[in-house]
This record gives C-alpha cells, sequence and structure tokens, in this order.
C-alpha cells in the first residue's frame, strides 16, 4: 500500500479485524467500531448510567459476573445468545431496560475481542454512528497517531463499519491529519456524502431481518450523532473519556450524557 508524507505529523489509519490490533500496539489511540451492533449496545449501554464491561469470550462473562453484584449478562456468539445470558446483544434491548444499577457484561463473536485485542495501545476507545462526530473531535484533541478499526464479520469489513470509519477518518482530515496508505484514502472516498440508509443494503442488515432483529437496524440508523460523550476501554471497562478512572470492577458507574 501507498504511504503518504504526513508533514503534520498526524495521521489516520483505518483497518478491520480483531487480529490486525496487534499491528498498532505502539499507536497513539486505537478507535473500535462494531457499529451492528457491540460499540452501539455499549455506547447506549454506557450513556444511560450503566457500568459496562466487555469480555471476548463466554467464560470470561461468566467468571466477571461471580465478582459483581447482579449483573446482566449480553450477548452473542456466531449470531446466538449464549445459554444463562439475559439479553441479546441488541442496542435498542438495552436503551428500554430501567435497571441501570446492573451492571452490563457483554461478549460478541468480534466486536468485543476487538476492543481487548486494542488495549495494547496507548488508549482504546469504542464508537458508534451515535457519537462519531464526538469521537473525531476527542481523538483529534488529544492524539497524533490514531487507528479506526472496524470489527469485522466473516472476513468482510462490513459496510456499517467501514461508514463509521470512514465518516470519523473524514473529520480528522479536515483537522489536518493525513491518512497512511491507500486503503484508508479509498475507504474515505467510498463513504463520501453518502447516506446513512446505504448500511441497510449491507451483509449485517440483511443478517438482522433475516431472523427478526430489524428493530437494532431501525435503531442504529435513527440515532446518529446523538450524542456528545466519548468512551474509553481500559481493561475491559468501559468509562467516558475524561472521568475518573476506576481499578476494580463493580466500583463507580459510567457517567450519562446529559
Amino acid at each position: 500500500m501507498g504511504r503518504s508524507p504526513t508533514a503534520s505529523g498526524k495521521t489516520v489509519t483505518i483497518d478491520c479485524f480483531p487480529e490486525r490490533a496487534k499491528h498498532y500496539r505502539h499507536a497513539d489511540a486505537i478507535v473500535a467500531v462494531d457499529v451492528i451492533r457491540a460499540t452501539t449496545t455499549v455506547v447506549t449501554a454506557a450513556v444511560l448510567g450503566r457500568s459496562c464491561f466487555v469480555v471476548p469470550t463466554i467464560d470470561e462473562a461468566f467468571a466477571l459476573a461471580d465478582r459483581l453484584r447482579d449483573p446482566l449478562l449480553v450477548g452473542e456468539v456466531s449470531g446466538e445468545m449464549p445459554d444463562g445470558f439475559h439479553l441479546h446483544n441488541s442496542p435498542a434491548a438495552i436503551a428500554t431496560r430501567t435497571d441501570i444499577q446492573r451492571p452490563m457484561i457483554l461478549v460478541s463473536t468480534s466486536g468485543t475481542r476487538l476492543i481487548v485485542e486494542a488495549e495494547a495501545a496507548e488508549a482504546v476507545y469504542v464508537a458508534c454512528l451515535r457519537n462519531l462526530t464526538a469521537q473525531a473531535s476527542y481523538v483529534a484533541a488529544h492524539h497524533s497517531a490514531v487507528v479506526l478499526l472496524g470489527a469485522g464479520s466473516r472476513g468482510e469489513f462490513r459496510d456499517e463499519d467501514q461508514l463509521c470509519c470512514a465518516w470519523i477518518a473524514q473529520e480528522l482530515v479536515r483537522a489536518g491529519y493525513t491518512p497512511t496508505d491507500d486503503t484508508t484514502r479509498a475507504v474515505i472516498e467510498r463513504w463520501d456524502g453518502v447516506p446513512v440508509d446505504a448500511v441497510e443494503r449491507g451483509a449485517s442488515a440483511a443478517y438482522l431481518r433475516r431472523t427478526g432483529q430489524h428493530h437494532d437496524l431501525e435503531f442504529i440508523t435513527a440515532h446518529v450523532n446523538d450524542l456528545t460523550a466519548v468512551y474509553r476501554s481500559s481493561r475491559g471497562r468501559i468509562e467516558r473519556a475524561g472521568a475518573p478512572r476506576h481499578d476494580e470492577p463493580g466500583r463507580g458507574t459510567a457517567v450519562a450524557d446529559v
């Protein structure tokens, strides 16, 4: 892939898949993106004030649940909600729950694994369509080398993740960042000016409709740039960027976006 000069010293890279995270462990910041659905679910839960944790496997979810008080087990593996879980990986469903005092533990096929794999970087953020402009503004103010990583699914860089990564990257380019390679430039150009409902034609959207989970697709496309909160992951705990950080699971709560 061709590379561009970076006279400003600020760079942005777009890539995909959890296993790629190890290539960017020296990055200033990695922004994890899994629009359908892990990062949308966790941002939606956290902004309502729920403590949130992400784990890469079912076993780790149950192990963490033993250390928390009345946790809500949320997630999917290969599209199926694991036995013993309370809720599917559904941002629409988590948005309607009132039991925000229960900490959420989220596991997903790709998204939560991506977040955990990325934590070798200096800072790891979770972003979705709901807070993409806020995310771009925050990393522009705090980091010079930014990597936007889509979760991907079944070996494919899904449309919704490309769009979210591209729109964040566009904001960074306007702020003086330079795309590092041809792939990044191509993704930015592909999604420039494309309406958000274009994601409804992708494979992930088709899966949601096929399995009767169209409410999540409707929720995702109806909630674009409606939040100003930015969230980072610290050892699997999702915390609002700039808020006091916690060292132990189960202590403190996320801060609502008000």
